[in-house]
């Protein structure tokens, strides 16, 4: 017999799936129920997990703040809607709330160099093996993300130009930075890292992206590409 709480989302009809709707057009194109939906998860027999959104949203007036204002025991009293699901949809309303309270921190300013080590110095310069990081930055040279594009051994890891050009138009970048550390200690860059840096900056330069820098992060300091001119 299959089980009441798990039925499978690809048994769901195409109206019931909103996992698959946010993936396409984002957050904002779903309805409060169907946002509901995605945290309650899955159905049971009888009701699909966008039903119980509606049964407990219908519960709270259609009304958001309301709902935050109803205890977790009286959710539970849909048929569907147990402890668990009652504490995830009370967890999910409360971090809304503490989100609309909270101070937005300023984006970093990259005015050097020693802005940019600052900004990744802490993730990578203690590891013992090498990885590759790209930051975006828009026109303010305010960074706006940072992605790991590869992880490798001790002495080297292989960067994929596409997956950092991808990323840069992803988050909509004017410029972009690259940053590796060396486990070394050695900050000299070597003759895999000139290329690799001449490769994405001549790529970068047909999408109209600029290459602000190339970081090489040791425990002891950094260098600085373009401080040396080699950008």
């Amino acid at each position: 017999m299959e089980n009441d709480e798990f039925r499978p989302i690809r048994n769901w009809n195409e109206d019931d799936r909103p996992r698959e709707k946010l993936n396409q057009k984002g957050a904002s194109a779903l309805s409060d129920a169907e946002l509901l939906a995605i945290l309650i998860g899955s159905g049971t027999r009888q009701n699909s997990a966008l039903d119980l959104a509606r049964m407990v949203l219908h519960r709270a007036g259609n009304n958001l703040i309301e709902l935050s204002k109803i205890p977790g025991y009286q959710l539970r009293e849909i048929r569907g809607i147990g402890e668990a699901r009652s504490i995830i949809i009370t967890a999910a309303l409360e971090l809304g709330r503490r989100r609309q309270g909270a101070d937005v921190e300023p984006r970093p300013l990259v005015k050097c160099s020693t802005d940019l080590y600052r900004h990744m110095d802490f993730r990578i310069a203690h590891l013992g093996h090498e990885e590759f990081w790209v930051a975006s930055l828009n026109q303010s040279n305010r960074i706006t993300g940072c992605r790991r594009i590869s992880s490798g051994g001790i002495t080297s890891t292989v960067a994929d130009v596409r997956i950092m050009l991808r990323f840069a138009l992803e988050m909509n970048a004017t410029s972009i930075a690259l940053f590796h550390n060396h486990p070394s200690g050695n900050l000299k860059p070597s003759d895999a890292d000139i290329r690799l840096t001449k490769n994405v900056v001549q790529a970068s330069t047909w999408m109209d992206i600029r290459v602000l820098d190339h970081i090489i992060i040791g425990e002891s300091g950094y260098f600085s590409f373009s401080d040396e001119q080699l950008i």
